[in-house]
């Protein structure tokens, strides 16, 4: 089947394909425990922009990949971040009661229901990692697994949110926050981009490197803009709580760039984005325009 040419269309056409398998391969809410079946189902379906999977998507197009393995990526990538959310928005953490639009699942569910709806998530991703048949050579998936586990642990994700825990009512240079970002926010669209490359031919050292500095360029970029929205827009138009970082004194791009410079800085990194895609072009369209989109998404 020709892909969709309109960009909206194929995101569109790639988001059901992925709400599918999740809606499929989730456990269902009539297997023991259903509570947390239930709560696991409301943390990831229906609901956000879907961009980790969509990188995914995008980065396998380079490389000819099957649509039923990244499927399966875009899918255990989507759990992972699923999960972090889960728990950042819980009481220990970022406190937060609204996620994409809904209550947050601590809040549904009870504090607990949500810390274990979290765990069994990611778990969930590395076992459907590890179960399909993803690429040929099994080293590639091993790959995969390996280093999605790097993104969500203490050198990724999960690092990145310890030192963003230890940065409130702290000053941060902009390189340390850039690192940090690098770790919280960046490590897993790195891993999304990474992991949809891999699934189909082989890339050469040096697209690897292109590849690369394009996935870290875009995850900076991400949270500049994320850091921008939660500057300038309202609740309703974001789906989460907004001004919550202000609030707990965290430091932001805008905190330390200012908003005017901030937005510049994001105009930037989306210029070095592009530049990064340039050996792969034309296959990379769907990279470029992920990028564009989310340096101009307004929620």
């Amino acid at each position: 089947m020709t892909p969709p040419t309109d960009f909206t269309l194929w995101s569109q056409t790639l988001c059901k394909t992925l709400e599918d398998f999740l809606q499929q391969h989730l456990p269902d809410t009539s297997i023991v425990p259903q509570r947390l079946h239930e709560a696991m189902r409301f943390a990831v379906l229906d609901g956000g922009k879907r961009v980790r999977p969509l990188l995914a998507f995008a980065a396998g197009e380079l490389v000819e990949a099957p649509v039923a393995s990244l499927t399966v990526v875009a899918a255990s990538i989507e759990l992972i971040h699923a999960y972090s959310l889960v728990h950042d928005d819980l009481p220990a953490m970022d406190n937060d009661t609204l996620r994409r639009g809904k209550p947050t699942c601590h809040v549904k569910f009870g504090e607990a229901l949500a810390l274990l709806a979290g765990d069994t998530l990611q778990s969930l991703a590395f076992q459907w990692l590890s179960e399909f048949s993803l690429h040929p050579d099994p080293r590639q998936q091993r790959f995969m697994i390996h280093q999605l586990a790097i993104a969500s642990g203490s050198r990724g994700m999960g690092g990145g949110q310890a030192i963003d825990l230890e940065s409130i009512d702290s000053s941060l240079s902009l390189p340390e926050l850039e690192a940090m970002h690098l770790k919280k926010t960046g490590a897993l669209i790195r891993a999304a981009v990474l992991l949809g490359a891999s699934c189909g031919q082989p890339l050469t050292a040096s697209e690897q490197r292109h590849l690369s500095n394009y996935a870290n360029t875009l995850g900076l970029a991400f949270q500049v803009v994320d850091d921008v929205l939660d500057a300038e827009m309202d609740t309703t138009a974001l789906g989460k709580t907004a001004g919550k970082d202000a609030a707990a004194n965290k430091p932001t791009y805008v905190s330390i760039m200012g908003l005017s410079q901030a937005k510049d800085f994001s105009r930037e990194l989306l210029r070095t984005a592009h530049e990064s895609l340039v050996p792969f072009s034309p296959r990379c369209r769907r990279l470029e325009e992920l990028a564009d989109f989310i340096v101009n998404r307004r929620s």
